[in-house]
């Protein structure tokens, strides 16, 4: 370590332990950074975040200016601590809390939360807030800050003032879980296992275990009316009970990451993703909640859904050999494509189901990576996942990152942050999708969960 650098460090150190005991104060100006006042909650993330912008900005100042954006934009515009003691963050633009996004925006400052005390309250206080969301309606994708009212009240489904929109979306429910792993594994805080995160496990096996077989057993149904319905996606057909399926083993989901109904109701990269997360049940049950009941029920849900992934999820395809079709129906009829969000099938070694190495997983990526999905797009400055939620030709920066997270290639992953960075249309953040041609053309100005897994993306990459 240089002499410079060494006492740019020193000067951050510095200024971190005054706001930790001068906590109501602005922070002091060290030799090499300011802290400023409003960031003296969260002290130690923000240290950080300047650290890895100052590694950058010599050789990469546009990426550092993006980074610093994108890194930090969740804290700064979405969060917000209630008087209640949980967290309510919104997704960005939408004044509404999502389960998926609220936990796929926070999941960066986890790699500090064991260290920095805001970062914990924060992130606690967010899971005590999805269990009592599921608690209120497992079968709702977005809710209120309060019982309001607001969002699309006219659908044809069970409607609560507290739900902004009642999709159900298999991943949902498991992105919670993901949040309490990944929160326990960071804090060892054993503090958010109480009652209500114990019900919501509960809740989450009982919805999962009434949808294995959702045309005998289930009560939800979504229709969307006109005018609010936009396009065909927004709504389920036959009733609002979606396309017909026969069990398999895997749990029906009703909608997509992207809040577009499934065409055929297995969801696969979602059912992918519950069997990860009911591993993570069965530890807390066993380990923590002594709940050898629960944590038996979690291994059988498991296997089963393991066990319809491996048996009717996987097609022979002429070019790429074996592959994970995105969705299935049980009865023979298979969709081939995969979409940007998140659980996707590119994402798989991200969610924790496979290696990146593994076989199948390979020839599932060769394919998406490829013409032969209809959802990859090429343009001018950039190439990569799209989604039928956005127009035709649109690239997804979400997509674009789990390609860079699910690679161990460094130069694919330095070609892939240099088209992310010179794709913003001049704003440095992320946005949902692009125009590869003319990037000017993008959806979504203020799009959280995108700059938060760019924030991640960067911050591994420069870790090495």
């Amino acid at each position: 370590m240089n002499r410079r650098k060494f006492f740019m460090l020193l000067g951050q150190l510095l200024v971190y332990q005054q706001t930790l005991h001068y906590a109501g104060q602005q922070a002091r100006r060290s030799s090499a950074l300011t802290l400023k006042p409003t960031y003296i909650k969260y002290a130690l993330l923000y240290l950080k975040a300047q650290e890895l912008e100052q590694d950058l900005k010599l050789e990469h100042p546009l990426l550092a200016q993006t980074f610093k954006n994108c890194f930090t934009n969740t804290l700064e515009t979405t969060v917000e601590h209630l008087e209640d003691d949980t967290t309510f963050v919104i997704t960005g633009d939408i004044p509404a809390m999502w389960l998926r996004d609220s936990t796929a925006q926070v999941r960066p400052y986890l790699r500090v939360a064991g260290e920095d005390p805001d970062v914990q309250k924060m992130v606690a206080g967010l899971i005590r807030r999805q269990a009592r969301y599921i608690l209120i309606d497992p079968y709702a994708n977005a809710f209120n800050r309060e019982p309001n009212g607001q969002g699309h009240q006219t659908d044809i489904t069970l409607t609560n003032p507290w739900v902004w929109e009642r999709k159900y979306e298999l991943d949902s429910l498991c992105y919670p879980v993901q949040l309490c792993h990944d929160y326990f594994q960071a804090s060892q805080d054993r503090s958010i296992f109480d009652q209500n995160l114990l019900a919501m496990f509960q809740r989450i096996i009982e919805v999962m275990e009434v949808e294995q077989r959702h045309a005998q057993n289930s009560p939800y149904s979504f229709e969307r009316p006109e005018p609010e319905l936009y396009q065909p996606s927004d709504t389920l057909p036959f009733g609002g009970k979606g396309s017909p399926t026969t069990y398999t083993g895997m749990v029906w989901s009703g909608f997509r990451p992207s809040d577009d109904a499934c065409k055929y109701g297995y969801l696969i990269p979602a059912n992918m993703f519950a069997v990860v997360v009911l591993g993570y049940i069965i530890e807390f049950a066993s380990q923590i909640y002594r709940n050898d009941a629960l944590a038996a029920r979690a291994a059988a849900l498991r296997e089963e859904i393991e066990r319809g992934i491996q048996t009717c999820g996987i097609v022979e395809h002429p070019r790429y050999g074996r592959i994970y079709a995105y969705e299935t129906d049980g009865f023979g009829n298979y969709n081939l494509m995969d979409d940007a969000n998140v659980p996707s099938l590119l994402s798989i070694p991200y969610l924790g189901y496979r290696s990146a190495d593994d076989p199948i997983y390979q020839n599932t990526r060769a394919f998406i990576l490829s013409r032969d999905n209809p959802y990859f797009y090429e343009g001018r400055y950039a190439r990569g996942l799209g989604s039928p939620h956005t127009p035709a030709g649109q690239i997804w920066p979400i997509g674009l990152i789990m390609q860079g997270l699910t690679t161990n290639d460094r130069a694919e992953q330095a070609e892939i942050i240099k088209q992310l960075v010179e794709t913003t249309a001049g704003t440095a953040f992320m946005h949902e999708s692009f125009d590869p041609n003319d990037p000017a053309r993008f959806t979504r100005e203020w799009f959280a969960w995108a700059n938060s897994l760019f924030g991640e993306f960067v911050y591994l990459w420069l870790q090495g």
